[in-house]
């Protein structure tokens, strides 16, 4: 009997791990390997995205790649093994070329349970179905039955359309609901094309009218139940007489289309579930009130021009936002207990000694609200480079959980969508939200006389449980006059 060693190779199991903040599942996005690839300890194997941002997993260990164990698009909870690797010096392919030691006596599937991943992986057959994986390899690699959500399923089996023969658009390679539709549209064809004859029916062309064909009946000698120029006759008919053919059976009427045909069910991201769970305890958890003010920003957008030219800063976006944020900072400067948040279980208001200031950010993924951590302490470049820094990297998916975490007070430019103004959603555990709004020329009130001035609208909400009307007032109105007048930061700041 050959020995443990000579027909079992000890592989080593990456488990998905909590990446930080009681994380509980996250979803596949990205495989970077392969089975058979080559990798090395802290190699990046694939992305997973988060409740609050995609981030990259490195495996910590070196090997050959033995097995991908769920695909990507996948959700796979914590603690589950993701891929194998098997040591270096392993012998034998990975196991889509079989399991070692084939033609050597057979096995039983089972695996020692206090040795996890020891030994020879059991057949396909043999390991539990997973919970959100319909193959054990990626999409593209190797599987078999097409990628379609369940009601994307029963639409094609209420369409009658076979699954394996619709092209998929999806952005896994999954099957959608309009793949669905235009396969069904595809197969049914025009309206009123010929399909197949059926038994006993009479087909048309040059066999069934004109000359006869060998061994056809000629016109005026039909045949009782014989068939001829598109009649039937069923008994004695007159010479150049024929009865006239049952009626066809007419297509049968078109089923009720079900309601679902005319909807799209688009599965949510983690980041928009978790968006949504956020926004929705907060709008509802949370006393909202929302104040207006209508701003000549003239003065604002002259530095901004000025600013853009002024080589220190190089190389960084310089916006109105950069405006509003300093100005923000320099009310929270006058009234710290803006910068706060209210314990609910203690009963008691949390002042914040550090201002890590988020910025809202609309991704492909949803929204994330990275924030800048110690704002209140950069300088007016350093403070446009973080803020560059942080937008860019929430549009490319590279945000961190640590570039999420913590966040204080946050701001939301909304006039870049051409908006005017809005009542905008506390971020959980914050007491206030500014929200900027679009930038224009509209007539204006300067010096006695009406003429055009750039002017914004900003919106300020606050948690009302610990922020009343005046503080709240107070606040608005500071960020209101520096951005009317930006000198008013260093003669008060």
């Amino acid at each position: 009997m050959p020995k443990m060693t000579d027909t079992k190779v000890r592989y080593q199991e990456f488990r998905l791990p909590d990446v930080g903040e009681g994380l509980q599942d996250a979803e596949i996005v990205r495989w970077h390997v392969g089975a058979g690839d080559t990798v090395t300890d802290g190699q990046v194997v694939c992305e997973i995205e988060t409740a609050k941002a995609v981030v990259e997993l490195p495996v910590p260990f070196e090997g050959v790649v033995r097995e991908l164990r769920f695909p990507e698009g996948a959700t796979v909870d914590v603690g589950e093994v993701i891929i194998t690797v098997a040591p270096p010096d392993a012998a034998g392919p990975p196991d889509a070329a079989g399991p070692p030691d084939a033609a050597g006596p057979p096995e039983e599937p089972v695996r020692t349970p206090v040795l996890v991943g020891y030994g020879a992986a059991a057949a396909p057959t043999a390991r539990r179905p997973r919970r959100a994986a319909p193959a054990p390899a990626p999409a593209g690699r190797g599987a078999d039955r097409p990628r379609a959500k369940p009601p994307v399923r029963k639409l094609a089996r209420d369409l009658g359309v076979d699954l394996d023969r619709v092209r998929p658009s999806g952005p896994h390679g999954d099957v959608t609901r309009e793949d669905v539709r235009t396969a069904a549209a595809t197969s049914a064809g025009p309206a009123g094309a010929p399909g197949p004859a059926a038994p006993g029916s009479v087909a048309s062309g040059p066999a069934a009218s004109g000359s006869p064909a060998p061994g056809s009946v000629a016109p005026g000698s039909v045949a009782p139940g014989s068939v001829a120029s598109g009649f039937v006759a069923s008994g004695p008919v007159a010479p150049g007489l024929a009865a006239p053919a049952p009626a066809a059976s007419a297509p049968a009427a078109p089923g009720p289309v079900p309601a679902e045909a005319y909807e799209t069910r688009v599965p949510a991201t983690a980041v928009r579930r978790a968006t949504a769970r956020a926004m929705t305890a907060s709008a509802f958890g949370a006393p909202h009130v929302t104040e207006f003010v209508t701003v000549d920003v003239t003065r604002t957008m002259k530095l901004v021009e000025r600013l853009r030219k002024d080589p220190e800063f190089a190389g960084v976006r310089v916006s109105p936002l950069l405006l509003a944020v300093r100005a923000l900072l320099f009310a929270v400067r006058r009234h710290p207990e803006i910068n706060a948040s209210w314990d609910e279980e203690r009963q008691e208001i949390v002042l914040k000694h550090r201002v890590n200031l988020g910025v809202a950010a609309a991704t492909p993924r949803g929204l994330l609200v990275p924030n800048v951590k110690d704002a209140q302490s950069l300088t007016l470049p350093r403070l446009a480079a973080a803020l560059d820094g942080l937008v860019t990297t929430a549009r490319e998916g590279r945000t961190t959980p640590a570039d999420l975490a913590g966040g204080t007070l946050t701001v939301t430019n909304i006039g870049v969508f051409g908006i005017d103004t809005g009542t905008p959603i506390l971020n959980p555990g914050e007491a206030a939200i500014l929200a900027l709004g679009a930038i224009g020329p509209r007539p204006w009130v300067h010096r006695g006389r009406v003429v055009p001035r750039q002017v914004t609208t900003l919106a300020l909400s606050f948690d009302h449980r610990l922020v009343d009307g005046e503080l709240g007032s107070r606040v608005l109105a500071d960020v209101a006059a520096v951005l009317h007048d930006p000198r008013r930061l260093a003669t008060h700041g």
